[in-house]
């Protein structure tokens, strides 16, 4: 299913509409890292593009996407913040935040403040790295930056996309993953991040007007709970990125919003939810 040429709130409606009448029924053995107890309909392969039409102003993006306020814009600031906290605190905001308790012991096996600030996510109490028996050399040429030993030294966060970026506007390789490594398979038997990664990309549009596009694939998401604020929280990272990057390089005063991409490979609803 591939939409395009709509705005957010359109699109909502579309696959509403598309899961009513298309949604095929799918029962998975685990939802969150636990047994499903219930049935979902899901669309397979959903593909978004939104023309974001240079447009900076988040009262306008809370109109047309109309995520869970304030909920959305509290958690983003806790996503960019710089700490990679778990639990943190806005998970017990969110409009779904008893069910997701069922998940948290002292700490959820995850956050997205985690994997958006790597380096920092695996130190002890007292601030330093800990050592552990995975530690291995790694095989980087000898003038590689890359520190040539351990895990968690090695390990680029949203501070890097934005130092590339400045250093090479039209790279394509600003891309930051949230699905790691430890994720595949099933190691840790618990909840996996729906996330993929971000990918910004910039390049001039036939008005040769310099316009910065994002790419959000995902492996799976809730189109009632999370897809709103999913696309929400996507396009504030936007933002957030060309913020940062025109503090450090003027260049980027030019630069506008161009376009959201997304990918869905399971975009679902639970049996029993209101469409």
């Amino acid at each position: 299913m591939h939409l395009s040429g709509m705005r957010f709130d359109q699109l909502y409606d579309a696959l509403v509409g598309g899961m009513r009448c298309g949604g095929t029924p799918v029962k998975t053995e685990r939802w969150q890292g636990v047994q499903a107890n219930t049935d979902t309909l899901e669309l397979l392969n959903v593909d978004l593009e939104v023309n974001l039409r240079g447009i900076e102003s988040l009262d306008s993006w809370r109109q047309e996407i109309q995520p869970n306020l304030p909920w959305a814009d509290d958690h983003f600031q806790e996503r960019v913040g710089g700490e990679p906290l778990n639990p943190g605190v806005q998970w017990e905001n969110w409009p779904w935040g008893r069910s997701a308790a069922r998940f948290k012991g002292e700490r959820f096996n995850h956050t997205y403040m985690e994997r958006l600030w790597p380096k920092f996510a695996r130190r002890t109490s007292n601030g330093a790295l800990p050592l552990d028996a995975n530690i291995h050399e790694r095989k980087y040429p000898e003038k590689d930056a890359r520190p040539k030993q351990g895990t968690a030294w090695s390990l680029g966060d949203l501070q890097d996309l934005v130092e590339l970026l400045v250093a090479e506007p039209h790279t394509r390789q600003a891309y930051i993953p949230l699905f790691f490594p430890e994720d595949t398979g099933r190691s840790d038997g618990g909840r996996k991040v729906c996330t993929l990664g971000y990918q910004m990309i910039v390049r001039p549009d036939d008005h040769e007007i310099e316009r910065a596009h994002i790419w959000y694939p995902m492996r799976s998401c809730d189109l009632i709970r999370h897809f709103r604020d999913d696309c929400y929280l996507a396009v504030r990272l936007l933002l957030w990125v060309l913020e940062r990057c025109r503090s450090r390089d003027d260049w980027w005063q030019r630069v506008l919003p161009g376009t959201y991409s997304m990918h869905m490979t399971s975009l679902h609803v639970f049996k029993g939810d209101k469409l």
